[in-house]
């Protein structure tokens, strides 16, 4: 009997192969951002556009899809937090215009481009050229900026990548490609790498905002917590039961910030991994007097990792305080409770103590109070006795009795306390 998902989990390791490619090629690349609905939205949309171009729809299981439309080839791919849409689509020699480069989403029809469900994230244009079809250095200066240009050999030197890290007046980012002797699926992966770099460095930028709201809470927080401290030193027991509440108000918010931030720096950990494999994956060396992609990135992104690390550490570290100063004021509170209790105990045997002196007086008391009424009663039989002949008077028999009757009674009341206390 097999496994039931051993098929679907062997597929995985093919699972988003890339796309073959051959220069010349123009692609275009959107990153949408996207919520449950949006994601379920956009399969929606890929199909409404498939069945325009009477093709089947994919089904509610489908994750990635690779479709030649005629015009343009498309490539969809729907991932946790984001959708990617690729465009492509050849170019020949004539459209190479650097002032007015033909890309991939021109053949795309724009009132359904313009609907895509989500939040656009990325957007990037790449030409992928041979090294025969263009004059690269007559035609950076009009395609990319010169200023923030950013250039290496990738491939093991068999390709040349150029690339500025701007936003163009089309809202677009721009990538310059240049291959050799590479094969299609060579060229593909080089693509699909390059276009992750900049989705996923984009996606591992949304941890900055975050950590920057987190660490106006924090300060607030830390703030409290060192006033919060310097009065638990001084606070008297009165005040305890205030500190306390106010502690547990304020782990309350850190624990609720750290909730809601805390998936968000642990994918952005994860985007930036991804990022830096990307980047050995494209197997850059520098060209002369150029910077690297990764030398870029290290230097750009550098700041904003570490912003996002130190915040979630900062979290960490406030939440521990927090627990640690909890811990101490509420064993505070626990240890003054329980002198209080000893201190009730103790008055408790005091009073416990009076209570058995009283107790012990209320019987001696009880006993002369018994002995005496039974000597009544001794003194009354005997004056009815003297009457059928009883030889002593009734006063002589009550003296003579009454020894015996305190006794007697002494002892009944002696064995009934102990069975009491016994029991």
């Amino acid at each position: 009997m097999e496994h039931l998902q051993r098929q679907a989990l062997h597929n995985e390791v093919h699972a988003r192969p890339p796309e073959p490619m051959q220069a010349p090629l123009a692609i275009s690349h959107v990153v949408m951002w996207v919520d449950r609905a949006s994601a379920q939205a956009s399969r929606a949309h890929l199909s409404r556009l498939l069945l325009d171009h009477h093709l089947p729809a994919p089904d509610d299981h489908t994750n990635h899809m690779r479709v030649d439309l005629g015009a343009f080839r498309l490539r969809w791919e729907l991932h946790t937090e984001f959708v990617s849409w690729t465009f492509m689509r050849p170019v020949s020699d004539a459209a190479l215009n650097p002032t007015q480069p033909m890309t991939a989403v021109q053949a795309v029809p724009q009132a359904w481009l313009a609907d895509l469900p989500g939040a656009c994230l990325a957007r990037l244009h790449v030409w992928l050229l041979a090294p025969s079809q263009l004059d690269v250095h007559a035609v950076l200066p009009q395609l990319l900026h010169e200023d923030t240009l950013v250039a290496s050999t990738v491939a093991e030197g068999h390709g040349e990548v150029y690339t500025d890290f701007q936003l163009h007046p089309d809202g677009y980012s721009r990538v310059l490609l240049m291959t050799g002797s590479l094969t299609p699926r060579r060229q593909g992966r080089l693509v699909q790498q390059l276009l992750e770099i900049e989705t996923y460095r984009m996606a591992a930028s949304l941890g900055l905002p975050a950590a920057r709201e987190a660490s106006q809470v924090l300060a607030d927080a830390e703030r409290e917590l060192a006033a919060l401290a310097q009065a638990i030193r001084s606070a008297a027991r009165a005040d305890e039961a205030g500190l306390l509440d106010r502690l547990t108000r304020l782990a309350g918010e850190v624990e609720g910030q750290y909730a809601a931030t805390h998936s968000r720096f642990s994918a952005t950990r994860a985007y930036f991994e991804l990022v830096d494999r990307r980047i050995r994956d494209i197997a850059e060396s520098r060209m002369p007097g150029m910077q690297t992609i990764g030398e870029f990135m290290e230097r750009r992104l550098s700041p904003a990792r570490s912003t996002c690390d130190w915040a979630a550490r900062r979290q960490n570290a406030l939440s521990e305080r927090v627990s640690r100063m909890s811990n101490l004021l509420r064993t505070r509170v626990d240890f003054e409770q329980q002198l209080s209790s000893q201190q009730l105990l103790a008055t408790m045997n005091q009073r416990q103590d009076v209570q058995l002196k009283l107790q012990s007086t209320v019987e001696g008391l009880s006993v002369a109070a018994i002995t005496y009424y039974f000597t009544g009663l001794v003194s009354y039989l005997a004056k009815g006795a003297e009457k059928f002949g009883w030889p002593f008077a009734a006063d002589i028999t009550a003296a003579c009795a009454l020894p015996f009757v305190g006794l007697l009674v002494w002892w009944s009341m002696r064995r009934l306390h102990n069975k009491v206390f016994k029991t």
